[in-house]
Order: C-alpha cells, then structure tokens, then sequence
C-alpha cells in the first residue's frame, strides 16, 4: 500500500509530508537545466546553490511564480524527482496526494497543479486552498462555529483568511510576500547605493538584518555586489533602518488586504477574532517586528505560529486523514 503524501508546493520551498512520517522533505523550489540539450542538471538543494552562478549554457529555474505554475513541464519533472527521492510509491499502487494552492488560484491554474501531480505518479489527488491548510497545521480548530483568521506569508504569495465551520468565509490572496520583499532589499540597494546584488544576497539581508518596525532590531551588515557605474566589485554597509523602509510599502500591501478581509467579515466571526486574535504563518511570519506591526494597524492581538515554515505541510498531513475518512464514510 502506498503511502499517502500531503504537498506545500511553495514558491520557495516544496515540503512533503508523508503519512505516518510527518515531514520527510523540505527543499527549495529550483530546477537547473542545460538549456542546450533541455537535460535537467540538479532540483531542489543542489539547484539552488546555483542561482546566480551558472555559466551561460546552465539555467537554474523556478518553475512556480507568484504561488502558480510559470513552468509546467519543470514542475512536473521536479515533483517526480522529490516523489521518486522519497520511494512511497508501493509497489502497485500510486500515493494520494494533497496539494495546496493560493486561494485566488483559477480553474486553468488548479486543473495544472492537478495534472502535474498526476502525472509525477500521484493517485487520486486533492487540492485544498493554503490558508485553510496552514490554519489546521499551526493548531488552529477551524471545525468549529467561531471565527478563525490567519495570514500566511509565503515565498510567492500572502494569503488572508477568515475560517469558520472548516471553510474559508473571506479571503484575499495577494502575488506579494517574501520572493517581493527581497527584490524591495535588491531595488532600493541600487537606488540608494549604486550597487547590483543578486536575489541570494537580499533574501540573506532580510533574514539576518531585516526588521519591518521603526524600533526594531538595529544591526549592520556587509553587503557586496557589483557598482552599477563602473561595474566593478563593491562592498556597503547596510542597516536595519534601511532594510524597514525598503519593506514599509510592500508591508502596508499585506495589511491593506487583511484590513479588507476584516471589512467583509461577519460581525459575529469578527468579534471571535477580537477575542482569538490573529496567527501569522509562512516564512514572512518570521520577519523582525511583524507580530506588533499588525497587531498595531490591525487593532487585534497577533501571534506567530510556532513552526510557520512548517504548517502548511503538517496542514496537509492532517487534512489527508480527514478526507479518507470522509472518503470511507461515502
């Protein structure tokens, strides 16, 4: 028998939780090919260290692009290769597999997501919509009649959720979280300092001096890339006050859109959520300050999950058990 497989098919990160497991996999979302021969070179870990660093005839790609799939073709080569990695398949049988997506993703988006996952050696498979998933991974009761908010920040996309009686009653999904706040750090870079730096370099100045509150942390980094003026290798040091303003319009982007969720939001669920509050979830949650940034603009208590990074997969791990029981049941 197989095993069944629950997928946080991020823009990021792929993480794979396997039935009775827990999660097995976590692995950046890249593909390197040879763009001469269109042979795939590496996926995942050993792709990723390639970005930015690959002679002309080698391209590390990502094949998801704001939360959907940009690359179909990428996308189902690199889920065969993480599903093959793991060997869950039986020896007769396919796993069932549970994807998550944004929940603003369309029909023609949804309908590629599932035949990838079909096509990578998926059996019956399942599509749920990621702020749902996420809230039952950070231990979130959304079965319930009360009201549940969350708000995952992701790699690709922001997701913003009212739950209630296991579905989502408002939501907003916006193509702008963490892949956006580090071309905000490599932009104002340039701006400000004249000086080209690749995605890696912002993502690093993010995690390890990135703060989006005014009195935040208050630290200082080295940042090398190359002069836009003469083109030659350069080194600056940058600040965490610097990093805040280079984030403020993409933040207040996020918190405009949870202000709108809240706008639309039954009286009797919004008053749940001045009780309970809000979890912030996805790797955006980690940044310095978010918690009392959006408690601060949002007027509700806010809290971070305990394994924002990890939610969504664990969701989905949950999520599998409650539809083959309802699945047994029909």
């Amino acid at each position: 028998m197989a095993k069944d497989i629950g997928i946080d098919l991020g823009t990021a990160n792929v993480l794979i939780n396997v039935q009775d497991k827990g999660i097995v996999l976590n692995e950046p979302s890249v593909v390197a090919i040879d763009t001469k021969s269109g042979r795939v070179l590496a996926v995942g870990s050993e792709a990723y260290k390639m970005v930015g660093r690959t002679p002309s005839n080698i391209r590390a790609i990502r094949p998801l692009k704001d939360g959907v799939i940009a690359d179909f073709d990428m996308t189902e080569q690199m889920l065969s290769y993480f599903i093959k990695k793991l060997n869950v398949k039986g020896f007769m049988s396919k796993p069932n597999i549970l994807i998550c997506c944004p929940t603003n993703t369309t029909d023609i988006e949804r309908k590629a997501i599932r035949q990838a996952a079909e096509k990578s050696g998926g059996g019956q498979v399942y599509l749920e919509e990621e702020p749902k998933v996420a809230a039952i991974g950070a231990g979130l009761d959304i079965f319930h009649p009360h009201g549940s908010m969350v708000i995952d920040i992701g790699g690709g996309t922001s997701d913003i959720a009212v739950l209630s009686l296991g579905d989502i009653v408002a939501s907003r999904s916006l193509r702008v979280a963490g892949d956006k706040l580090n071309a905000d750090i490599a932009n104002y870079v340039r701006k400000k300092h004249g000086l080209q730096i690749g995605e890696r370099t912002a993502e690093k100045v993010k995690i390890e001096i990135g703060t989006v509150i005014k009195d935040g942390r208050d630290q200082e980094m080295d940042v090398r890339g190359r002069d836009v003026v003469d083109g030659l290798p350069k080194t600056i040091v940058l600040s965490s006050a610097e990093v805040e303003e280079a984030l403020r319009d993409t933040m207040m982007a996020i918190i405009t859109a949870a202000k709108d969720v809240l706008s639309v939001t039954p009286p009797e669920l919004a008053s749940d959520i001045i009780d309970r509050g809000v979890v912030l979830t996805g790797g955006g949650a980690l940044l310095d300050g978010i918690a009392r940034l959006f408690a601060s603009e949002l007027q509700v208590p806010v809290e971070i999950s305990e394994t924002p990074l990890d939610d969504v997969a664990v969701g989905a791990g949950k999520l599998l058990g409650h539809l083959e029981k309802g699945a047994k049941k029909r």
